[in-house]
């Protein structure tokens, strides 16, 4: 009977591209209600399919691949549709379609409120239409079996992510138009391809290399040992760029904080909790291939260091509340790649699953805190959303000119007018900041813990980042819950209604106690992920007091720090950051992101504006049409029609034509001679003919 479990695999993706087609078809008739649940419904079920499918392994820890049918076979190319579902691709099965449940609830009530602020109605089934196709398209990659397959979920979250980050496209009833969110789309979609050149040259190589990109014949045993070094290190390499791209890092990170232009749920359910790990993911399912490098492994683990700490300082100095936690994902994801490119697959699980929870909870619960100060800025309108994307255009000394309910600036004071999503974005902004008890702290302790013995400089910078971590989210919280309300919006703000709430008190349950599923000593998440990694590829890491001891109180420090810097005194909106009168222009750095955006716009951008410029006006207008193709072909042809025209067509062509005119002509008056009217004149031609034939038939 368990075995048969394992025929629900494809389920995972059929369930939710049910869910999305009867939306389509029916969406229109059975309204917002309908529509959330038809969305929700298809979105549970796939959740209900993963965990029978963990019951599944209970008893078969080895997994199991689902046929399901032939896709590609050419000569000894052959690329099946099938679906493995073993430890690892059910970890992420679970994450994905559970977490993606509840923000898919949500969703039903945040939506709401956003569609009727933009005045588009329609707009909630497209949003719901979006958000399952991610859903099937995420379960694509983490249950496929071979890489090709992979990679069709890989396009597919993305195609995803670019519908979501630019869906409001269109003018909105305030004014503003949705340009920028589009361009934000374009963005992440650039940014991803570059990524994507990368695994697709990773392909290439690794079939060249094995002959097959079926996760048994490249990974299995003894597999990689016949492929040289070079090779292995060649494969790993494009797989980074890849990872560099989907999971956002140095030096493809630049779209994660843009994406925020999409709503609030997508930067949960895409952009912090599920999409942007697929880069982990991909990581830790080769882990075979970037265990056979040791170059691999390094690369992966400084760029994944480098990540964490560069995002880090950039946190510090947002004001927009959405983007201090883009930048804090761009950073924890950082700390996964560290992770998996030490070897340590299981810590990089471990804080992917952790990261999953409390992020969507902060993300959400954001969502919810932007929603309250919008519903307190239209009082008229009583219930109303927030275009979350936005300009950095709020200055010390103007912020005010624009009302924008993300800038933290316009908060204060809210902990006591929204008290349950206080509480429950507390709860998250602890487990972040790696505070004992909270499942943010085993899962970074885990990482810290592995990179003191792997790499102490990696472990001083990622301990520099986690440092950071805590001061930031100390700010935020201090910013945005504590203090007076430092406009009237905030004053007037609004709890959410329970459809918003609800799901955050669940994520905030397993913020809290999701540590326990790798709790030091016994390990079940190492002992679960090394039925499929194997023995040689897992290690439990014993618990670090020291190291435990040193974050500790190193996050509390930095608690400590923000509130004295933020807490003690009320904060001056009208004032320069408290923090930018001690850093100066350290701070203005961190604010305006190291400046990256502009410099990839100097080196990059605009000289391939100018060279696209260049080649359509100088090289297709000037060269290719007005010179080559004008005064070239064009004139080429004239002077040849001109100089064939005399002497062929009217010598030639002409001649033959008259020619044959005037023989015809010729031939007819000669002949006309022969008719002569007279009977003696035809009876002597007659005799004559006789005559030849005759003679003919004699003297031959």
């Amino acid at each position: 009977m368990q075995f048969e479990l394992f025929d629900l695999a494809p389920l995972l993706v059929i369930l939710p591209v049910i869910g999305l087609l009867v939306n389509i078809l029916i969406g229109d008739r059975v309204g917002e209600r309908g529509i959330g649940w038809i969305a929700s419904l298809a979105a549970g079920l796939t959740f209900v399919v993963s965990l029978l499918l963990f019951f599944a392994l209970q008893g078969h820890h080895e997994g199991a691949t689902v046929p399901f049918l032939e896709w590609i076979r050419i000569g000894e190319f052959n690329v099946g549709w099938n679906f493995r579902v073993d430890t690892l691709s059910n970890t992420m099965m679970l994450v994905v379609s559970g977490v993606g449940t509840l923000i898919h609830i949500y969703a039903a009530g945040y939506m709401h409120y956003d569609v009727r602020y933009k005045g588009d109605p329609h707009s909630y089934k497209r949003f719901f239409i979006y958000l399952n196709l991610f859903i099937a398209a995420m379960m694509i990659l983490v249950s496929a079996d071979n890489y090709l397959m992979l990679f069709v979920g890989w396009e597919g979250v993305g195609l995803c992510s670019f519908l979501l980050i630019g869906f409001w496209f269109t003018k909105n009833p305030d004014g503003t138009d949705g340009h920028s969110n589009s361009n934000a789309a374009k963005k992440a979609f650039i940014a991803n391809r570059v990524g994507d050149f990368g695994f697709l040259m990773g392909m290439f190589t690794m079939f060249w290399a094995f002959g097959s990109l079926n996760f048994g014949d490249v990974l299995g045993h003894g597999a990689v040992e016949h492929v040289s070094e070079g090779t292995i290190l060649a494969i790993t390499l494009f797989f980074l760029l890849g990872v560099a791209g989907k999971s956002a890092q140095i030096p493809l990170y630049v779209w994660l904080p843009d994406a925020m232009a999409g709503p609030t749920p997508v930067s949960a359910l895409i952009h912090a909790a599920t999409m942007v790990t697929a880069g982990v993911y991909l990581v830790a399912r080769s882990a075979p291939l970037f265990h056979a490098s040791h170059t691999a492994e390094l690369f992966v683990m400084f760029t994944g260091a480098g990540t964490a700490l560069f995002a880090a300082t950039i946190a510090v100095a947002q004001n927009d509340i959405k983007k201090v936690l883009a930048y804090s994902t761009v950073s924890q994801l950082g700390f996964m790649v560290a992770a998996v490119g030490m070897g340590a697959f299981v810590a990089g699980m471990f804080h992917l699953v952790t990261h999953a929870f409390f992020k969507a909870l902060l993300f959400l619960g954001s969502g919810s805190v932007i929603l309250a100060v919008e519903r307190g800025h239209h009082p008229l309108e009583g219930d109303g959303g927030h275009d979350d994307h936005h300009e950095d255009e709020h200055h010390d000394d103007d912020h005010h000119e624009v009302f924008d309910p993300q800038d933290m600036r316009n908060m204060g004071g809210l902990r006591k007018i929204i008290p349950t999503t206080y509480r429950v974005y507390l709860i998250g902004s602890l487990a972040l900041a790696g505070i004992p008890i909270f499942a943010g702290f085993f899962s970074k302790d885990e990482i810290l813990a592995d990179a003191f013995l792997e790499s102490q400089p990696v472990y001083w910078i990622l301990t520099v980042a986690a440092f950071l971590t805590a001061f930031y989210m100390g700010r935020q919280v201090l910013m945005v819950f504590f203090g007076k309300p430092r406009t009237h919006a905030a004053e007037e703000a609004k709890e959410s209604p329970p459809s918003m709430t609800i799901p955050l008190m669940i994520l905030a349950f397993l913020s809290i106690f999701g540590g326990l599923i790798n709790i030091p000593v016994i390990h079940p998440l190492t002992d679960w992920i090394e039925h499929t990694l194997g023995h040689d590829l897992v290690h439990a890491t014993k618990f670090n007091w020291q190291v435990a001891i040193v974050s500790t109180l190193l996050a509390l420090i930095a608690i400590g720090i923000s509130w004295l810097i933020y807490g003690r005194k009320e904060i001056d909106a009208s004032q320069p950051d408290p923090l930018q009168r001690a850093l100066g222009p350290i701070f203005i750095g961190m604010r305006n992101k190291w400046y990256v955006d502009e410099i990839y716009g100097f080196l990059i951008i605009r000289p391939y504006e100018r060279l696209s410029s260049f080649l359509a006006h100088q090289v297709d207008w000037t060269f290719w049409h007005d010179w080559f193709h004008d005064s070239g072909i064009a004139a080429g042809f004239r002077g040849l029609a001109n100089f064939l025209a005399n002497p062929v067509d009217l010598g030639v062509i002409d001649g033959i034509a008259n020619g044959l005119a005037r023989a015809t002509k010729g031939s007819a008056s000669a002949l006309r001679l022969l008719q002569t009217g007279f009977v003696r004149n035809y009876a002597l031609m007659v005799f004559l003919g006789v005559v030849a034939i005759l003679s003919f038939l004699i003297f031959r």
